[in-house]
C-alpha cells in the first residue's frame, strides 16, 4: 500500500490525472487490446476528469481504446436527472473525450430486475479482462462505491440500502431535501474493487480524515470497507495535507520522505 500526500486537492487531482495518462499509454491500447478502467463519481474526481480532459483536447491522451466500468448508480433515479450518476459521467467526462459510449459501461437503476442487472455487470468486467486501473473515492465512514459499513468486504456488484449518513451527505446534492434522495443503490462490491490490477483511492478534505485514518493506521474492519485495501498488493491512495489530520506525526513523516519515489511513478 501506498500513501501519496500531496499538498492539495488540486494536487491530487494533477497526480491522479497524470498516473491515468501513464498507465493509459504504457499499455498502448489498440483495436484488439483495450485498457480496463473503473471510475467514481462525486466531487472528489471532478479535477482529475478535468486535467484529463485536457490531456486529450491537447493531443496527449486518447480513450479510443478505453472501456470503463463506474462504482455505482441511485435506484430508480431517470438517467436525465441532474443527480443521476449516468448524467454525471457524460456531462464531466464522457461527453468531452473520445470514448466510444458503447464501452463506457454503467449500471442501469431502472433495469426490470436488479439483481440480473448487477450480474450481467459482473460478467461484463470478466469479459473485457478485468479492471487495470479502479479509482475510487471514500465517504467520512469510510465506505467505497456504496459499500456502506457493515458490508461484506467479499462482496459483488449488488443492490445496497443506503445508510443515513449517505443520505445526509447527499442532501446537499438534492437541495438539501433528505426525502428527495434515493434510499437504494446498485453498487459494485468490495471484492470487485479488489479485483482490479491497481487500486488508487482519492481523499481530499478534512471531513474524510478521521476514515483515512480508519483505512491505513487501524485493522482491517468490514465497519470501515476501504481497510480492506489494506491488503491489495498495488494500492495507492492520493490525499491532500487536511485529509492527514487524523494521522500520527510519525506516519506522515514517512510517507512524504517517501515522494521522491511516488514522483518516479508518473515519469
Amino acid at each position: 500500500m501506498r500513501l501519496v500526500i500531496c499538498d492539495t486537492a488540486n494536487d491530487v487531482a494533477e497526480w491522479a490525472a497524470a498516473y491515468v495518462k501513464k498507465r493509459i499509454l504504457d499499455f498502448a491500447p489498440g483495436p484488439d487490446r483495450y485498457f480496463t478502467l473503473g471510475l467514481p463519481t462525486g466531487s472528489t474526481p471532478l479535477g482529475m476528469y478535468r486535467r484529463l480532459i485536457r490531456y486529450y483536447k491537447d493531443g496527449e491522451l486518447s480513450f479510443k481504446y478505453v472501456k470503463t466500468f463506474n462504482m455505482d448508480e441511485y435506484v430508480n433515479l431517470p438517467r436525465s436527472h441532474e443527480e443521476s450518476y449516468h448524467y454525471y459521467m457524460f456531462h464531466n467526462f464522457f461527453s468531452h473525450i473520445d470514448i466510444d459510449p458503447s464501452n463506457a459501461h454503467l449500471l442501469d437503476g431502472n433495469a426490470p430486475d436488479l439483481d440480473a442487472e448487477c450480474q450481467a455487470f459482473e460478467r461484463s468486467i470478466r469479459e473485457a479482462g478485468g479492471i487495470r486501473l479502479f479509482i475510487g473515492g471514500i465517504g467520512p465512514d469510510g465506505h467505497i462505491a456504496f459499500n456502506e459499513p457493515g458490508s461484506s468486504l467479499n462482496s459483488r456488484t449488488r443492490v445496497k440500502t443506503l445508510a443515513q449518513e449517505t443520505i445526509d451527505a447527499n442532501s446537499r446534492f438534492f437541495g438539501n431535501d433528505k426525502s428527495l434522495v434515493p434510499t437504494q443503490a446498485l453498487t459494485v462490491g468490495v471484492a470487485t474493487v479488489m479485483d482490479a490490477d491497481t487500486v488508487m483511492i482519492l481523499v481530499t478534505g478534512m471531513a474524510k480524515a478521521f476514515a483515512l485514518h480508519k483505512a491505513i493506521e487501524c485493522g482491517i474492519n468490514h465497519m470501515w470497507t476501504v481497510s480492506a485495501f489494506q491488503n491489495h498488493p498495488q494500492a495507492f491512495f492520493i490525499v491532500d495535507d487536511d485529509a492527514t489530520a487524523e494521522l500520527k506525526v510519525k506516519t506522515v513523516k514517512y510517507f512524504r520522505g517517501l515522494n521522491a519515489v511516488h514522483h518516479q511513478l508518473l515519469e
